[in-house]
């Protein structure tokens, strides 16, 4: 099993490869090259716990995977503190489309409606979740202090950004714990901002590291992974054996 890396200043420490738990939740409009049928609960229990049991301790989900928060809590609730819990607000997906609001009293509901699902008192992690228009979010709405006030309030540890712009990630550096940037050999325009990050103590992890899938996981673990100042990467394979393969192709 690789060695748990720092996830900058927060005091955790994360498996570099961490499960993405898109899949077990939902299964429409996906960027992923291929269908796949949504697992049912009985599976998704066994995957997370598998999971676990390969090393992996940090789970990442959110509101708009569906079924996702729902599935993680009840079968993970019991060995919560083996898991490093990542989450996201400011993205709902219902009836088959995705809705954004950032208004204080929607946030604060959506956070704690996470908690509720996620069977827990606090995340480890808590992500904005943004569209394209990420820059004027974070200047013109109430998301960044609704954060702010989730972490004095202890719902959770850190909190981040998940951002669609190099504008909006560098704004977040004044005030995120860890960014969470799509970042792969097909798309590199995050170095400088992951490169900055790591020099101010804040963690980056990477999304989209696979590229959705387009690219071969062995040279793309490798890549992203040697990256100076990525902790982790998440990877939402519903393949046990796959996450295995993916775990090997760390860099020692």
């Amino acid at each position: 099993m690789p060695s748990r890396r720092p996830l900058g200043s927060t005091g955790l420490e994360v498996c570099p490869i961490g499960f993405g738990a898109f899949k077990i939740g939902r299964n429409e409009k996906t960027k992923y090259p291929g269908q796949y049928a949504l697992p049912t609960d009985e599976e998704s229990g066994k995957l997370l716990h598998a999971v676990l049991d390969l090393g992996i301790n940090w789970i990442d989900t959110a509101p708009a995977y569906g079924l996702s928060e729902e599935r993680v809590g009840r079968h993970l609730a019991s060995r919560r503190d083996e898991v490093v819990l990542s989450t996201k607000v400011g993205e709902d997906f219902e009836q088959g489309e995705s809705r954004y609001d950032f208004s204080a009293d929607a946030m604060q509901r959506s956070i704690d409606r996470s908690l509720k699902r996620l069977r827990t008192d606090l995340v480890d992690i808590l992500f904005l979740h943004v569209r394209g228009d990420d820059v004027e979010t974070l200047q013109s709405s109430d998301a960044v202090a609704v954060l702010k006030e989730a972490k004095a309030a202890g719902k959770t540890r850190a909190i981040g950004l998940s951002p669609k712009t190099i504008e909006a990630a560098r704004l977040a550096l004044d005030w995120a714990d860890v960014l969470m940037v799509e970042f792969h050999l097909q798309d590199q325009s995050f170095a400088p901002v992951i490169a900055e990050a790591a020099q101010r103590g804040i963690g980056v992890v990477v999304k989209k590291g696979l590229a959705s899938g387009h690219l071969p996981p062995s040279e793309a673990v490798r890549f992203v992974l040697s990256t100076v100042g990525v902790a982790g990467m998440t990877i939402g394979s519903l393949n046990v054996e796959h996450l295995r393969q993916n775990l090997e192709a760390v860099p020692g």
